[in-house]
């Protein structure tokens, strides 16, 4: 692979109640090769957020925001900082993801040597725990049923590929030709918050491009900053894009018991994942 060094990535960053995370954030990203503009949409932030979003756009004409005047969630943000931008390629970026200098030039490279697909980077926390999102295949919830191996959906690195062919990598990173976003449709305005990763990477496949995971670039994630304060409301769209999901791409070759039995599945999970979010917090 090769470096280009013009500047003609567009960094899509959707915050809410980032004010922990989003300074570093928005210091490395302006400082990141290849970046022509910056996108910042905040969803009705309480804390300072904004404040350090405005501070930065002051010292960066790269850098423009959206402030919503209310929250309607991540792929609708997505979607709405990439209309208001214009290079011809997308990362988006979340507010707790902090970028090396040359993280998104290698991430345009890899996603330019597997013909304009869409890449993901390898990502680990704070204390260099790998995060399992960054390599996933795509979920199977009447196989689920069945044997609950299904459902760890994590694929592990192939250190024999620098490349890796993966069904999904993690939203909280991921870099693509505008021309394919644009093509299958950018997000899924339906989900509010998770799955909807997994849902553009399966569109972008099924639009016959590949999605990889580079294997080599280490990014860290400091995830869940912001959704730590409201598990409920986190975890109740988790199980609602989960449902989605599976209503979109696989309802339809199931019988009504088999829904009825993912329905139970998917959502009998939910005051169990609301209590270990909440212990958790």
């Amino acid at each position: 692979m090769t470096l280009a060094s013009h500047a003609d990535i567009a960094v899509i960053v959707v915050a809410y109640n980032s004010e922990a995370t989003i300074e570093p954030c928005l210091q490395r990203l302006r400082a990141a090769e290849g970046v022509a503009e910056v996108r910042v949409v905040d969803n009705n932030s309480s804390d300072s957020t904004l404040d350090i979003v405005q501070r930065h756009a002051l010292a960066d004409p790269r850098l423009r925001f959206i402030a919503n005047p209310d929250n309607p969630g991540f792929a609708v943000a997505c979607n709405q900082g990439a209309a208001t931008s214009h290079a011809p390629w997308l990362a988006f970026v979340n507010p707790d993801c902090f970028v090396e200098a040359d993280t998104l030039a290698h991430l345009r490279a890899a996603a330019s040597a597997v013909g304009g697909g869409l890449v993901g980077a390898a990502l680990c926390d704070e204390d260099g725990v790998w995060d399992a999102a960054a390599r996933r295949r795509d979920p199977q919830f009447a196989a689920m049923l069945r044997s609950s191996r299904a459902r760890n959906l994590s694929l592990p690195r192939d250190a024999a590929q620098a490349l890796q062919p993966v069904d999904a990598v993690s939203g909280a990173l991921m870099v693509l030709p505008r021309v394919v976003f644009e093509r299958v449709g950018g997000f899924d305005a339906g989900y509010r918050l998770h799955a909807e990763d997994l849902d553009l990477c399966r569109r972008v496949r099924a639009a016959g491009a590949q999605v990889v995971c580079a294997n080599a670039v280490r990014v860290v994630h400091v995830r869940g900053v912001s959704s730590r304060a409201r598990p409920v409301f986190v975890e109740w769209h988790k199980h609602r894009g989960l449902w989605r999901y599976f209503c979109k791409f696989e309802a339809s070759q199931c019988g009504m018991v088999t829904r009825m039995a993912v329905f139970a599945m998917i959502w009998g999970r939910f005051p169990f994942a609301v209590l270990r979010a909440a212990l958790h917090r």
